[in-house]
């Protein structure tokens, strides 16, 4: 008999040991789908996880990342010895001993789970922890037919895990996995892997993490919302204090160094990264569209086009952090003093407001229905329900930007919000290397969070006067000397159909001195530009224009040549710089490179050139911008004379539109061409006074402040001294005072411009 029992006890031990062997390999082969798919060798040996895609400015600093979970890989040995000793003692600390199944930790958890009916963990190693954070074995996707049978879909998962674990084990170092475990978890706060959680919760890199902030982030592991130092700081402290009993217990840290870091306060760091903070958040936003063209474009080596938002892509780009971080403060320092100046001068009136000074009815009841939410609530409601006008002037919290007190939680309608919007002047400012076409700086904006349209590259407005060089350039062009003479009075222009056009001066005065085409420009005269413009035609001077690099349509009129037609600051930096580079035009770009997420090169970039003027012509036209700086009145002259020192030689034009909408400055150096905008998002609002908004009061200073930290930065290379000459010698005399001599024995308008003999 007891032989018997004996032999019926072997037998269903064989049967069970066979039965689980079987149930093994039906898993392993996913046996008439009944399982779901395990991994493959392949997937094993290159397992994928989503990784954000980085951003680098050209001196290597990240500027941002582009993903759907912001995740970025790191190495063992940028992990800080605390965090690798904070988890094994909570997670596994028999992880060096087993090969991938800790059978002592499962016998544990089986003793009192069924035996005790006690909650001891589930027993998992790091191993099998990273199995399902790699492979994602727990979701449906994985799963087959017997999974859907109580109690078996659990044993079926913990199955897979198992073998997954062990496969894991025989692919990769311990130390491989342990890495690949904190790169593939999630902290919560949007932050998934221990490099984006280091910097999300302390500002800091994962090797840079000390016991307790590690004793932190480990807690996560749990459950990041619930033990969440941000969320729930008791549950956090309490969890993190149990990490560090567990370091203490297996003697990875003293009894007295658990004690005195119990007592310590969790001190964070706490940023969530978005595109709405750090540095060069209008280009981030700009380049991004680059960026998702660009992955539809090229395919990766099976096939698939690339993925911005998961592939770990590393994209470089000519941005440097240092310029970009002045441009910023420049911004910043300038503005908030203008827009106190701006708000003053309005007093309690409203800034939207006609060429008669009168404020525009219904400005406002006009410019909402523009709007997305105006929109939303026409769907919701039906055009022209009573309901709509209701919940546009229903208050609600919300925060709203303010230059003085920073973002300001408050009690507004969308109405109040959009007037309260509506009444800031916005800018934009890009900075470029004119012989590398290199973007250097690029601010879109006042605040990226609250005013998201982009003023470099996506908007466009009258440059004012700052479109007048392209007229001298191609007065230059066609043979005039910068010396030429013309006298400031009226011009008449006539137009076919139209009635005849005779442009004042920005003061309303003709001097009627005769003055050389270099001081007008300098002095931004009018009467003179007009009248090299009805010599030239618009015509000539629009094929000028686009040669050297403006990109935007331009009417053939004669009044463009006071800046009527509506161009980019990315477009005049762009043509500006072809004078600097002695008249080859680079079309500005901003990324240098592309690599894959293992530093494999995608991509380079090169810049367009294109021979766009002669080399004499550009450094006449070099001449001429100096002009603001040197003539008597130039509308450079208020520029510090600490820019301009040490032999320093500048060019610059300030532009101003008729009503002040818009003011403008272009100012450039031997290394540096930037360009500056500042107005109202609506070109109905403006200063009052056209002198408080000309370029030279709003726009001029951006770029002066700019410029000054420039150059007290001697570790970018950029100095001061004069624009390089041509290497063969000029064709022309261009000191202008020896010329006047010489011309005023001409009658002004039978001067022939050509006969440059002088």
């Amino acid at each position: 008999m007891t032989k018997k029992i004996i032999k019926l006890i072997w037998i269903g031990f064989a049967a069970g040991f066979t039965g689980f062997l079987l149930f093994i390999w039906g898993i392993s082969v996913n046996f008439l789908g009944l399982f779901g798919e395990l991994p493959d060798f392949k997937a094993l040996e290159n397992p994928q996880s989503e990784l954000a895609s980085e951003l680098y400015s050209a001196d290597g600093v990240l500027l941002g990342n582009y993903f759907r979970e912001n995740r970025s890989p790191v190495t063992y040995n940028e992990l800080s010895p605390n965090l690798v000793k904070a988890l094994i003692a909570t997670e596994d600390v028999r992880f060096e001993d087993h090969s991938g199944i800790d059978f002592q930790s499962m016998g544990r958890v089986l003793f009192k789970s069924l035996i005790l009916r006690q909650s001891a963990g589930g027993g998992s190693t790091l191993s099998q922890q990273t199995a399902k954070n790699l492979f994602k074995t727990r979701n449906l996707e994985s799963q087959g037919a017997l999974s859907k049978v109580p109690g078996l879909r659990m044993l079926i998962i913990k199955t897979k895990e198992w073998i997954v674990a062990a496969k894991l084990e025989k692919a990769y170092t311990k130390n491989e996995i342990l890495t690949m475990y904190l790169n593939t978890s999630e902290f919560g706060s949007n932050a998934y892997g221990i490099k984006t959680a280091s910097k999300t919760f302390f500002n800091k890199s994962p090797n840079e993490l000390n016991v307790q902030e590690s004793a932190t982030l480990v807690g996560l592991f749990k459950a990041p919302t619930y033990y969440s130092p941000v969320f729930n700081p008791e549950n956090s402290l309490r969890r993190r204090n149990t990490v560090l009993g567990q370091m203490e217990k297996y003697d990875f840290i003293t009894k007295e160094e658990r004690d005195s870091l119990r007592a310590m306060p969790i001190e964070l760091d706490y940023k969530v990264e978005n595109q709405n903070q750090g540095i060069a958040t209008y280009f981030r936003e700009i380049i991004k569209s680059d960026l998702i063209r660009w992955t539809k474009e090229n395919l990766k080596p099976d096939g698939t086009p690339y993925d911005l938002f998961g592939d770990g892509l590393r994209i470089f780009t000519t941005i440097d952090s240092r310029m970009q971080r002045y441009a910023e403060e420049a911004v910043a320092e300038h503005m908030v003093e203008l827009q106190k100046k701006f708000e003053n001068e309005m007093g309690n009136r409203d800034p939207w407001i006609d060429n008669t000074g009168r404020v525009i009815p219904n400005f406002l009841e006009n410019a909402v229905k523009r709007t997305d939410a105006y929109r939303n609530l026409v769907r919701r409601y039906g055009a022209g329900a009573d309901s709509i006008d209701i919940k546009l002037n229903e208050k609600k919290k919300m925060k709203v930007f303010s230059w003085t007190k920073g973002e300001v939680d408050t009690l507004m309608s969308t109405m109040d919000s959009l007037r309260h919007y509506k009444k800031h002047l916005q800018t934009g400012f890009m900075s470029m290397d004119p012989h590398t076409g290199h973007i250097k700086a690029w601010v879109g904006g006042v605040n990226h969070k609250h005013f998201k349209y982009d003023h470099v590259k996506q908007g466009r407005r009258q440059p004012g006067s700052t479109f007048k060089p392209f007229v001298y350039a191609a007065a230059i062009e066609n043979g005039y000397s910068p010396c030429y003479t013309v006298i400031d009075q009226p011009i008449e222009i006539n137009i076919p159909g139209q009635p005849s056009w005779t442009p004042k001066n920005a003061d309303g005065k003709f001097s009627y001195e005769k003055m050389t085409i270099r001081r007008a420009m300098a002095q931004s005269i009018n009467s003179v530009t007009a009248y090299m413009m009805k010599k030239l035609s618009p015509r000539v001077v629009v094929e000028t224009a686009h040669r050297i690099g403006i990109t935007s349509d331009l009417e053939e009129v004669p009044a463009l040549a006071l800046g009527t037609s509506d161009v980019s600051i990315y477009e005049m930096v762009g043509a500006m710089g072809t004078f600097v580079n002695k008249g080859e035009h680079i079309v500005p770009f901003y990324i240098d490179r592309i690599e894959d997420k293992n530093g494999n090169l995608l991509q380079q970039f090169t810049p367009k050139k294109r021979p766009a003027m002669s080399e004499e012509h550009a450094y006449l036209m070099l001449y001429m911008m100096r002009g603001g700086f040197e003539e008597s009145r130039g509308t450079s002259q208020g520029v510090p004379w600490a820019l301009r020192d040490e032999g320093n030689e500048l060019g610059g034009k300030t532009g101003t539109t008729q009503n002040a909408s818009d003011g403008w400055y272009m100012g450039m150096s031997k290394d540096l061409v930037s360009g500056v905008w500042v107005g109202g998002d609506d070109r109905a609002i403006h200063f009052r006074s056209w002198i408080s908004g000309q370029g030279g009061q709003t726009a001029r200073p951006i770029w002066v402040k700019y410029m000054a930290k420039v150059y007290a930065d001697q570790s970018l290379g950029i100095t001061k001294g004069p624009f390089p000459r041509p290497e063969r010698p000029l064709s022309i005399e261009i000191d202008c005072d020896l010329y006047e001599m010489e011309s005023n024995r001409f009658s002004d308008f039978d001067f022939d411009p050509r006969r440059d003999d002088f």
